[in-house]
């Protein structure tokens, strides 16, 4: 029942993307392509969370073959993720799509987009998976390119398009590897199969490069800070918070479902583990350095996904070890940190969305004060921030403390390779954390606290009332799952068991709402009692100062530092925020260079600095391939420009070079 409703629900979202696409230019077609769209996602969403398993073969496809879709416990979680997600951005959508410039760019591609990731969890064929793959994403490629008009879309639609395809060609060979024992396109059959020992350590590579590179591992990142900026920013938040996890959920399906635990050996752990840790530092280091809100964002992305593949690669480490409870615990974190960052990472597109059309400005350089102005969106944005950031009682800090938990585990490893990897992981985890709140503190502070840095505040608005409930809706979806995290972490237990064989202990029914991955002794934690101890303490303090203190206004002139008029070029800035931490880590991670002009005393010159950032994985990949393209077309283009006898020569020389190469072969 539940496949028959999902598939429905596609249906629905497919059709109503060709009747967005007739009359995208109505009047009131933004509201209800929006407003259809988070009714379609919500029963969706419904049908995920109460439904049972099923399967449906559907008279589609190759001939005699046909589209084969499944519900198991795994894909049902991410439809729910999807779903949840797609009703929230459709939400927002209803009020921030009526200042889009061009909706009909738009309005067509965003429940085609919602369809493909939707149908992508239920395939259960080689076929349809990679058929709804490419429709995932060339509908993502078209909303990137709604404001084709601008240089900086059509560099991020290119450089999109080339990697979507890159993953979408990978993960083909992965699926034909695994075809070929059966000769079948079917997942059932895969499923059946055992590898040769290389055939099934290059499944791995493939799936961790092909899905890798949709989620935005580093270092197949390259699309990722070109393509979020460039979507309008409810597309950017289901590009971010929901697309990411559909290749978190084609990793997962390939490697532990498909290749399954009589193919996995411990060495699988090695390349997810070094990856998510090179990720999760090098994202949140490069989001510290942006000044645009959105690329900031993105990039913060790709620092959560890292987290995630971390929890992925200790429960491959546990599960090749018949460790089942260790391995149950580590994809109960992933899965759970997948989760959590759709919610805030939703929240804050939502409210840089929001910025931008009170603002018209993605600078933070130039925005501050907006907490006066905008205080419902600064309120939902602290929240998300403060998720983002791992601060307790928020779901953020639950997730990211269950992979340490995890951590802590691993010296149970027979293998001492891992037993060495596993702690220096757990330090980058660490360090992305601490950096991750540096990060949103910078963030947060220069864009919605201070005084204005340029006009463009001045006019600045609140938002809609369908973008706030939106933003306050997820945000108060991390309070919640923050506070009882054991309703998610049951919830996630059934697909857990289906994964890896094991899950973790009822967490509902343990006293005080605490949660105990582990043990009693060993770990526990109680949200709630954190909630409680802060509300007291800030209401005690609070009614201490109001009560102690004096009741008289107090005003006094604020501390110039020497200035005769305190303008907002004396405040502190994003820039100055970040040099410590870029002079640290810049010259190995950016390799980053800062120059300092200093005039001599009784010039007038102003004094100068400048500073040079490059980034390393572009210049070395991405860079060498596009001159080498480049270089191609300049010396093929004189081929388009020679005569008739020139072209015959050609084509007589190439005959007789096929001809002497036929001889040679008998």
């Amino acid at each position: 029942m539940t496949a028959l409703v999902v598939v429905a629900c596609i249906a629905a979202l497919l059709l109503l993307a060709l009747a967005a696409a007739l009359g995208a230019r109505a009047s009131r077609a933004t509201p209800l392509v929006y407003g259809s769209t988070a009714v379609i996602c919500l029963v969706a969403f419904s049908a995920a969370l109460l439904g049972d398993d099923g399967a449906l073969m559907l008279p589609v496809g190759l001939p005699w073959l046909g589209a084969h879709v499944r519900v198991d416990r795994l894909a049902a979680v991410f439809l729910a993720l999807i779903d949840l997600g797609g009703a929230g951005a459709s939400l927002y959508a209803i009020g921030y799509g009526r200042h889009e410039h061009a909706p009909h760019r738009v309005l067509p591609f965003f429940p085609a987009f919602i369809a493909g990731m939707n149908l992508v969890v239920i395939a259960d064929d080689a076929y349809t998976f990679l058929f709804a793959w490419e429709l995932m994403s060339l509908a993502s490629w078209a909303l990137v390119m709604a404001d084709h008009r601008s240089p900086d879309s059509r560099r991020a639609g290119i450089v999109y398009l080339i990697m979507a395809t890159f993953s979408a060609l990978t993960l083909l060979l992965a699926l034909g590897l695994l075809a070929a024992t059966h000769g079948s396109y079917a997942f059932a059959d895969m499923r059946a199969g055992e590898l040769p020992p290389w055939r099934a350590g290059l499944v791995l590579t493939l799936a961790l490069i092909g899905a890798g590179s949709k989620a935005g591992l580093m270092p197949l990142h390259a699309w990722l800070p070109l393509a979020h900026p460039a979507a309008p920013s409810h597309v950017s938040a289901l590009m971010s918070g929901v697309m990411t996890k559909v290749a978190i959920y084609a990793f997962i399906r390939i490697v532990f479902d498909l290749l399954g635990p009589a193919n996995s050996t411990w060495w699988w752990a090695v390349p997810v583990l070094t990856t998510g840790g090179t990720a999760a530092v090098l994202g949140v280091l490069h989001a510290l350095m942006e000044h645009d809100l959105k690329r900031l964002l993105a990039y913060s992305t790709i620092e959560n996904v890292g987290i995630v593949f971390i929890g992925l690669g200790l429960a491959l480490a546990f599960r090749a070890n018949a460790m089942p409870g260790a391995a149950a615990l580590a994809l109960t974190a992933a899965l759970f940190h997948a989760f959590n960052h759709m919610l805030f990472k939703s929240v804050l597109f939502f409210g840089a969305g929001s910025v931008l059309v009170a603002t018209g400005e993605r600078n933070i350089e130039r925005l501050g004060g907006l907490i006066r102005v905008m205080p419902v969106s600064a309120g939902c944005v602290l929240t998300a921030c403060m998720a983002a950031s791992a601060l307790p009682p928020l779901n953020g800090f639950a997730s990211e403390w269950l992979t340490f938990q995890t951590i802590l585990v691993s010296p149970a490893l027979p293998q001492w390779g891992l037993r060495l990897l596993v702690p220096t992981v757990g330090t980058l985890l660490a360090l992305a954390a601490a950096l991750a709140a540096a990060c949103f503190v910078r963030a947060y502070g220069i864009a919605w606290l201070g005084r204005p840095r340029s006009a463009c505040v001045d006019g600045a608005h609140e938002a809609d009332r369908f973008s706030l409930a939106a933003m306050a809706g997820f945000a108060a979806l991390c309070v919640l799952a923050g506070l009882f995290p054991g309703v998610v972490i049951d919830a996630l237990s059934p697909a857990v068991q289906m994964v890896v064989g094991g899950r973790l202990q009822p967490q509902l029914g343990l006293p005080w709402l605490s949660i105990v991955p582990i043990a009693d002794r060993s770990s526990s934690y109680n949200a709630l009692a954190i909630f409680v101890f802060v509300f007291c303490a800030t209401g005690m303090g609070w009614a201490a100062l109001h009560r102690l203190g004096s009741k008289a206004v107090r005003s006094a002139r604020l501390w110039d530092c020497g200035y005769p008029d305190l303008g907002p070029v004396t405040e502190y800035t994003a820039a100055s925020y970040s040099q410590p931490i870029r002079r640290v880590f810049g010259p190995l991670v950016f390799r980053s260079s800062e120059s300092v002009v200093m005039p001599p005393p009784g010039d007038m010159s102003p004094a100068r600095i400048s500073k040079r950032m490059h980034d390393l994985a572009w210049e070395a990949l991405y860079q060498p391939v596009c001159d080498a393209v480049l270089a191609l077309a300049v010396f093929f283009d004189r081929f388009q420009f020679l005569t008739i006898r020139r072209y015959l020569s050609f084509v007589f020389l190439a005959l007789v070079g096929l001809l002497l190469a036929l001889t040679l072969w008998q």
